[in-house]
């Protein structure tokens, strides 16, 4: 098995690499880098320059290959990362033990008031580093600044949430005795996050997992390194504010080789990854052949599904923001919408209308709706999945075709005809593709929404109240996130995010997702002077 695992994890990061060479061309002249043009001189307001440090772990370094960063819109350089050497990581982990022995002492509360700083921190910053999620992931403008918003909420509940962790005192069956629920952190937790949310998901995580009294070390997409340097710039600044040490938030870019590093230490007390299910399942293998703990947010073939009775003027926005919001890159993202064969036709329609009216353009421009694809190889994706949903039966009722503008654009699409089972539904495509199925009962509808390898989210739109409650039970809905009425994507923080399935399992940011960043012990104190067994043993 090893050694199986050893090809397919050496064939990915051959692949891994051809896609780098596509996405990271060789490094621009810096006369035509984006930082040095007058309109992007709002970058230098979030520390950033040219050539940008990719190592951080109290102090700034990089000595590995050098890579440009481009903007989806225009696919024109940014600006340059230096990225980790796998001699940096180690020295870096190093580091970041050290510091877990200083930041563990800290009490809970005071570990709080430094993530209320950092939040506070994020606040100052939230629109240039909106602008920046904007610029170099492509999503647009105001969900790039609701992106930081998500990192600042989850600070303010992690505040919270610093007053609260901890286990029960439990009754023991004998006398003089005590049983105690501790916690305490795992140590080190590595954080390995994906293009599509650079600056939520470590926040999600960082958060938490720092009032837990974890240290957390970063390995940000390669395709958004910029946003890792400048959010870990701004937390930095705020650990050096309070005089300790940087390492406590550390930060290693890189590709395949420092993830591939990070999941195999031991010295990793629990490996958060978010990606694709494919690249999960090697580094899910990888961190459980050491016996590691390990959190997985993967993917989704997340489905809406809408009944007869539904309001229909719920449906279309709901869908129309679920299926074309971030392009379709939403771990979340509406993929396939199930419509009961009365309304069927009428919903297509509509939805196909209201898709005209999306406003496309730069995804910094505050009136657009709808920005580029992140890279080329996703553009390659798209029509590859749509050649093939014609293969099976589709017809594209909507969309179909690259845009003709520089970026990454392309047409929303709205696919038809396809059978509920055909192979590509069932494949996530991570673009905004929407597959439209027909069904005639609820029992239908519930097993085709189960039916797909992940369970992410989902959501039912309908008045009837009993079949609202099925949807939820035990019979209904086998996703993580379980929706009524309302999109598959857009979830507050305040509850636990994560599925099931292929999707990993694993929880993040509100309700008891602490728990993942700590380890519990069951602790029996006896506090008489005899010595009484449990179950009533005698042993004299």
């Amino acid at each position: 098995m090893q050694r199986t695992l050893a090809l397919t994890l050496a064939r990915h990061i051959v692949l891994r690499k051809r896609v780098y060479s596509l996405r990271f061309r060789p490094a621009a002249a810096m006369s035509t880098l984006l930082i040095n043009q007058p309109k992007y001189a709002w970058l230098k307001e979030l520390g950033l320059n040219e050539d940008n440090d990719g190592v951080y772990n109290g102090t700034w370094g990089g000595k590995g290959e050098v890579v440009t960063s481009y903007c989806p819109a225009n696919n024109e350089p940014i600006a340059r990362v230096r990225q980790a050497t796998l001699e940096e990581y180690e020295e870096t982990v190093k580091k970041a033990a050290e510091a877990w022995k200083v930041w563990a002492d800290i009490p809970a509360p005071k570990r709080g008031e430094i993530v209320r700083q950092i939040g506070d921190a994020l606040r100052q910053k939230i629109k240039v580093l909106g602008s920046l999620v904007s610029l170099e992931m492509g999503k647009i403008y105001v969900e790039g600044v609701g992106e930081v918003q998500e990192y600042v909420d989850v600070c303010d509940y992690a505040v919270g949430l610093s007053r609260m962790i901890g286990g029960p005192v439990l009754p023991s069956e004998r006398p003089g005795h005590a049983l105690i629920e501790q916690w305490n952190p795992v140590g080190l937790v590595g954080i390995i996050t994906a293009f599509n949310f650079p600056v939520a998901v470590y926040g999600w995580n960082n958060a938490i997992a720092l009032i837990c009294g974890n240290v957390c070390l970063w390995k940000g997409a390669p395709t958004t390194p910029l946003t890792s340097v400048a959010v870990t710039k701004i937390v930095a600044e705020v650990l050096e504010k309070n005089n300790l040490p940087g390492a406590i938030c550390s930060m290693t870019c890189g590709g395949a080789d420092i993830g591939t590093a990070l999941a195999k230490d031991e010295r990793v007390g629990l490996v958060s990854f978010t990606g694709s299910t494919h690249v999960g399942k090697l580094v899910s293998l990888m961190v459980q052949e050491r016996f590691g703990r390990q959190l997985l947010e993967l993917g989704g073939n997340n489905a809406i599904v809408v009944f007869e009775d539904a309001d229909l003027s719920l449906v279309v926005p709901s869908t129309v923001f679920a299926a074309v919001g971030t392009a379709g890159q939403r771990c979340t993202t509406t993929r396939r919408l199930m419509l009961h064969e009365s309304i069927h036709d009428e919903v297509v329609e509509r939805i196909a209308k209201a898709y005209k009216q999306v406003r496309i353009g730069d995804p910094w421009d505050p009136s657009t709706l709808y920005g580029p694809l992140h890279t080329k190889q996703a553009v390659d994706q798209y029509l590859a999945a749509i050649e093939q949903a014609k293969q099976q039966g589709g017809t594209v009722v909507y969309g179909g075709k690259v845009m003709d503008r520089p970026g990454n654009y392309v047409e929303p699409t709205i696919i038809t005809g396809l059978a509920h089972d055909a192979p590509i539904v069932h494949t996530e495509t991570f673009v905004p593709i929407l597959y439209v199925l027909k069904f005639k009962t609820e029992e239908e509808a519930f097993a085709w929404n189960n039916e797909v390898k992940q369970g992410l989210s989902s959501s039912v739109f309908t008045k009837d109240m009993g079949r609202v409650f099925r949807w939820l039970g035990p019979k209904g809905s086998d996703c993580g996130i379980v929706n009524v009425n309302i999109p598959t994507s857009g979830a507050e923080i305040g509850g636990a995010f994560g599925g099931e399935k292929h999707t990993g399992g694993g929880r993040e940011s509100g309700s008891d997702s602490w728990k993942q960043y700590m380890r519990r012990s069951t602790c029996t104190i006896n506090y008489s002077k005899d010595l009484p067994l449990a179950q009533g043993i005698k042993f004299e």
